[in-house]
């Protein structure tokens, strides 16, 4: 008879440890939109529909000041585009413009050697150039561009069922062992209730 009461006390425990975080992990999302309760007097939200500007603005800071910010993304693509071959495509694209805007009489020999001082004065100076124009371009775009802003305002318009959806498939193993643990829980301090109860 003590094992049979143990054994319900124990079943009665996981049961409500199983619901219980069950319920918690559906109060994450659920409800969407906040539902009055009368008698109480209060509004229940689900936590992610209720402090989604705040999530919104939070990930989008940390994500421009932790992660990422313009000056990376911009550092990035110079760094990609290559700047020996931004400067041989100027030398290139000057060239081209010598030969079409120099009167046909001046002389190859003037052309070239005008070619070549240009060619001189890029190699000395183009480099710095670039550094100068990244450095203004950065500027300008940190203070036009907030990667915050982008990511808050993306996120909050994020629908909250495709977000829960998201989050449900990526994270369900693990949401599936909080439920369990939950149980075992439960259990475990159902049979301590039962022999407490028992020894008194």
């Amino acid at each position: 008879m003590l094992w049979i009461k143990l054994f319900i006390l124990a079943a009665v425990g996981a049961i409500i440890g199983w619901i219980t975080n069950v319920l918690a992990i559906k109060f994450i999302f659920r409800p969407l939109k906040a539902v009055e309760v009368p008698i109480l007097n209060m509004k229940i939200q689900g936590l992610i529909p209720k402090r989604k500007a705040e999530l919104a603005k939070s990930v989008g800071e940390i994500v421009e000041i932790e992660l990422i910010s313009m000056e990376e993304i911009i550092d990035k693509f110079i760094a990609d585009e290559n700047k020996g071959e931004m400067i041989f495509n100027i030398k290139r694209k000057i060239k081209s413009i010598i030969d079409e805007k120099l009167p046909a009489f001046i002389p190859s020999t003037f052309k070239g050697m005008i070619e070549d001082y240009v060619d001189e004065m890029i190699d000395q100076e183009a480099d710095r150039m670039i550094t100068e124009l990244t450095e203004k371009l950065i500027h300008r775009a940190t203070e036009k561009v907030k990667i915050a802003e982008i990511i808050e305002e993306k996120i909050n318009d994020f629908e909250l069922e495709k977000l829960e959806e998201i989050v449900l498939c990526i994270a369900k193993k693990e949401l599936k062992h909080i439920e369990i643990l939950g149980a075992i829980i439960g259990c475990v301090i159902g049979l301590i209730q039962g022999v407490i109860i028992f020894l008194l």
